[in-house]
């Protein structure tokens, strides 16, 4: 009876994974080819990596339910390296961004690339979609995007210029019609139609629909350049472009494996908010990551990362085991081999409005008012990555986010207040510890006491303390037996102290046993 279960059971799983399936293929048809074009490099390099994402990445990944595959996030630095180098020095970058995924997940880093500060995470990914949406604003007009992110956000006014006045001579009008359209059905899909046809994706239906109304209008509009054969998309890495990038490949697949980890892991854990299966194991899913990308590197591909909207599209659609993202590799692949003549019907305009929303939308405005409640500082951490990420390129405003983080860790662990009160009684007075009491801060607490009358009958209260670290712990027990010396009192609730910061050794009772020392709490 068990037998005849499990094996129904396993029937209902294929059954939703392959749904599953279909609809994630859906989903990543569109953004495979749009995310490529928004890099600068064909169409095919993003099916390509979709393919891999899904065939080599699903059976080995770590997140059994997250779908690999090319990312908004990484476009901007593909975009750079591709305008600096040429796109045949693409594949040397990614083997190596890939090989130091490989390692960083065999020695356990996995879990440590999620401790950066959601406030860096969610500034790359707002600046992300500022500059994906800047550069494809000008190709939803058949223009193309200027040199740097700000270039574009400034041309932005003559692009609209372009779209919105017709000539007999340009395609500009045309294609920003076609754009507008498919932002449209983009927008309202899920709103407008009715029933069972809200489970067709909407970047799906807004492609087919603009390719559809272009095709009947016979428009003469750039289109997207898939090969006939997609074994011609594969470009090995040559010596020559090797050369040209010199040491430089190091820094740059440093760079983009940071920032691929980063996305992937975010996104990881994000999807495991979505059910309630098998959680990710970070470490294996950071090292399969880095197996797919150094194929991707191998065959001249764009790199990839764990994406978020295909793998909630996975999950939302019922996707069970890792089933679901393998076949969606198998759909890609047997789409682009037995039908690449429907991929090249399609205009880059529509392909462009998809990623002008996708841009929109990666500037998630929930995100940051999440963040506002954190404090200015944590506000201001984002708006530097942002704005590095726009004023300069991708890598200045992440660094420049994680060292405002860091340098925000460090003001916390030397930010101590001290507050001294006289009590009622005249005698005694109360000494307010609030902050963290730490190796950092310790000269500050050190140079209060000292200053402090020598018959001074003291209580200290520690209640206010986010932290306190051992150093000064050893500094108030040393000054204690000084001050007691001189004909002073010191008070400290030790045993509430002990409770509130775990079972660290800080009761006196411990430290002063050998010398004879009361081992309840002093003072008068």
């Amino acid at each position: 009876m068990s037998n005849e279960s499990s094996a129904i059971d396993l029937r209902t799983i294929l059954r939703s994974d392959l749904l599953a399936s279909v609809v994630v293929f859906l989903v990543a048809l569109p953004l495979c080819m749009g995310i490529a074009i928004a890099s600068g490099a064909p169409p095919a390099a993003g099916l390509v990596t979709g393919i891999v994402g899904g065939l080599v990445v699903g059976f080995i990944a770590g997140a059994p339910l997250q779908v690999s595959g090319p990312a908004a996030g990484l476009s901007v630095i593909v975009w750079e390296l591709i305008q600096t180098h040429g796109y045949s020095a693409l594949g040397w970058v990614v083997l190596v961004g890939g090989a130091v995924q490989i390692v960083a997940g065999l020695i356990g880093f996995g879990r440590w690339f999620r401790a950066v500060s959601p406030a860096v995470i969610h500034g790359m990914l707002a600046g992300i979609g500022i500059l994906i949406f800047a550069s494809q604003f000008h190709v939803m007009v058949d223009d193309a995007p200027r040199g740097s992110g700000l270039a574009n956000l400034v041309a932005i006014p003559e692009a609209i210029i372009k779209g919105y006045t017709p000539t007999e001579d340009s395609v500009h009008f045309h294609a920003a019609m076609i754009g507008l359209f498919t932002l449209a059905v983009l927008v309202a899909w899920k709103i407008v139609v009715p029933g069972r046809l809200k489970a067709v994706p909407p970047p799906l239906a807004a492609v087919v629909f603009g390719t559809a109304v272009a095709s009947f209008m016979e428009l003469e509009l750039l289109r997207v350049d898939v090969p006939a054969n997609m074994l011609d998309a594969i470009t090995f890495p040559t010596v020559d472009s090797l050369t040209t990038l010199g040491w430089g490949v190091l820094g740059t697949g440093f760079a983009l494996a940071f920032i691929a980890s980063a996305e992937t892991l975010l996104c990881a854990s994000a999807v495991d908010k979505m059910h309630t299966g098998p959680r990710a194991k970070y470490d294996k899913e950071l090292a399969a990551q880095g197996v797919g990308n150094m194929i991707c590197g191998a065959l001249g591909a764009l790199p990839m990362t764990g994406v978020i909207v295909r793998s909630s599209a996975n999950v939302e659609a019922g996707g069970k085991t890792r089933a679901s993202a393998i076949l969606h590799g198998g759909w890609l692949l047997l789409f682009c081999v037995g039908m690449p003549f429907v991929l090249r019907e399609i205009p880059t305009s529509v392909l462009a409005a998809v990623l002008v929303y996708t841009g929109y939308k990666l500037v998630n405005v929930a995100a940051l008012r999440g963040i506002a409640k954190l404090g200015r500082a944590e506000v201001g951490i984002y708006a530097a990555t942002v704005i590095g990420i726009v004023a300069v390129d991708l890598l200045t405003g992440v660094v420049a986010g994680i060292a405002l983080s860091l340098a925000r860790i460090l003001y916390d662990m030397a930010n101590l207040e001290v507050d001294i009160r006289a009590a009622e009684d005249g005698i005694h007075h109360d000494m307010f510890l609030s902050g963290s009491a730490t190796v950092v801060s310790l000269p500050k607490l050190a140079a209060t006491l000292e200053d402090l009358p020598s018959d001074m009958k003291l209580n200290v209260h520690m209640d206010r303390l986010d932290y306190i670290d051992h150093a000064c712990l050893d500094l108030l027990i040393n000054w204690e037996k000084q001050h007691e010396a001189m004909g002073g009192s010191l008070s400290i609730d030790w045993e509430g102290l002990q409770a509130r910061f775990g079972n660290r050794e800080m009761h006196p009772k411990r430290t002063d046993a050998v010398e004879g020392r009361p081992t309840a709490s002093s003072g008068a």
